[in-house]
């Protein structure tokens, strides 16, 4: 059903990722603390499958230009939301900050402090929605979901939250925006549909807390809507259903899959709902799978699955205004077009077309050309006040980072070198860069945290792999030189 069309490498891992609502425009935000833009190969309007995907960057016409790139945030940058008509760009990092720029130029015109937990300690962000033109959410790794009115303060300057709310007994994991009422005179939605720890819930702007649901039994990692279905997927693999909206949920009966028993489901989106009443959702899952769900009243099952990495999990995914599906994890990004009858005849020609552009001293690994420049004018397509919804961002289940995937830069280091001082000096050298990136995509800096009953789940496995790394060290500073 979906092809790839493109990946393309990062600098860092990558933790975050926004989907402008109206232009081809990616924002992503990296472990390192950088915050980029990029724009996707254009789509051209009423235009055949196939004339699409020659203008793709399958066949290497087609590019993924860097608008924008900085060093946005100390820590690492760990979420992201474009405003509903994409001329700003929120980020949130571990450096406390919640910083607005505009999506044109990057230029930072505001901040806001991510308040502290209620014992004073600080708070780690986790997800930002903007919910309207005027309501920006921004949830925490304490469950807490903060509701900030834009219009308290024209600057964006030091603006604190008019409301805040828990409905979680953990970090908010999803949040999703419900559609608006009936009886809603603005348009916008006023409820969201969240979940965090292992718990799914409801709120309201104004009412609060609307519903939150008993323990699930597993942790709930992602959640995303489809009219009045909503969806939650768990650490132990199942894909929980609510029918009837705000209602059925509140009813407490669930239909229950299991996507994949044991593995779990990281991140969802909703796709598109055919004219015939398909609906379908994507789901990323921890072994770096993307599989594709159709949804129904009476079945629910995979129509497609394809990998977004052999190794990483899949950490972002959405669906961009052109119709094709953004996924991210580890330190790519792939763009997947829906796969067409065309596209199954002219395999073999794409497949010559791709040797033939291989030859021309590109790295045939990266299936699409990467230009860097300066922001040039009326570079980006704004529309004032346009009233599309954006995708939802999740927060990373960075606790679950694989041992084996920090070592494999040890292995590299420790051959070039057999044995001896020499080889001793490369090998540490090897362990604390591992250590470093292993602290800053949890979060943190490296030295900075003290160990006690309280230190996170992931700096103990950081530290594991660090000890195996100098261990290893060791062994080879005793060894005999050759």
């Amino acid at each position: 059903m979906f092809n790839s069309i493109c990946t393309f490498p990062l600098p860092s891992d990558l933790l975050a990722q926004g989907i402008h609502p109206i232009s081809p425009l990616l924002a992503l935000g990296l472990a390192s603390g950088h915050v980029q833009i990029v724009r996707l190969p254009a789509l051209p309007p009423n235009s055949s499958q196939k004339s699409r995907d020659q203008s793709s960057s399958t066949n290497g016409h087609g590019t993924v230009d860097t608008a924008w790139r900085t060093r946005r945030h100390k820590g690492s940058c760990r979420t992201l939301a474009f405003n509903l008509d994409g001329s700003q760009l929120f980020s949130a990092g571990t450096d406390g900050l919640v910083k607005v720029a505009t999506t044109e130029t990057g230029e930072v015109i505001g901040k806001i402090a991510v308040p502290s937990e209620p014992n004073g300690h600080p708070d780690s962000p986790t997800l930002l929605h903007a919910l309207d033109p005027q309501t920006l959410l921004l949830a925490t790794d304490s469950s807490a979901i903060h509701i900030y009115d834009l219009r308290a303060d024209s600057t964006i300057q030091g603006v604190k939250p008019q409301q805040t709310h828990r409905p979680h007994d953990d970090y908010v994991s999803s949040l999703t925006a419900l559609s608006p009422s009936e009886t809603s005179t603005s348009g916008f939605s006023r409820q969201w549909f969240s979940t965090g720890g292992s718990t799914v819930a409801v709120t309201d702007v104004r009412k609060g807390i609307v519903f939150q649901s008993e323990d699930l039994g597993e942790e709930v990692l992602s959640g995303t809507v489809i009219g009045d279905k909503m969806f939650a997927g768990g650490e132990k693999g199942a894909l929980r259903m609510w029918e009837g909206g705000v209602k059925g949920l509140m009813g407490g009966v669930d239909k229950k899959f299991m996507m994949q028993k044991g593995e779990s489901l990281d991140v969802m989106c909703k796709l598109w709902e055919e004219h015939t009443g398909e609906e379908l959702i994507a789901v990323g899952l921890g072994d770096g799978a993307v599989k594709i769900v159709q949804v129904g009243t009476k079945r629910t099952n995979v129509v497609d699955s394809v990998k977004h990495d052999e190794v990483e999990g899949v950490v972002t995914l959405g669906l961009e205004p052109g119709g094709r599906m953004i996924s991210g994890g580890g330190s790519i990004v792939k763009i997947w077009e829906k796969e067409t009858s065309d596209d199954l005849d002219d395999e073999e020609a794409d497949v010559d077309q791709i040797q033939d552009d291989s030859n021309d001293g590109a790295d045939a690994s990266i299936e699409c050309r990467i230009k860097h420049h300066a922001v040039q004018p009326n570079l980006f397509t704004i529309q004032p006040n346009s009233s599309v919804k954006t995708s939802p961002n999740r927060s990373q289940h960075i606790s679950k980072m694989k041992l084996s995937t920090l070592l494999i830069p040890l292995t590299t280091l420790t051959t070039l070198t057999c044995a001896g001082p020499a080889a001793y000096g490369v090998c540490q050298a090897g362990c604390s860069a591992v250590v470093v990136a292993c602290y800053s995509g949890a979060g943190f800096t490296f030295g900075t945290v003290t160990a006690g009953a309280g230190i996170p789940a992931a700096i103990v496995a950081c530290n594991s792999a660090y000890g195996t790394c100098q261990a290893a060290c060791a062994a080879v500073l005793i060894a005999p030189t050759p």
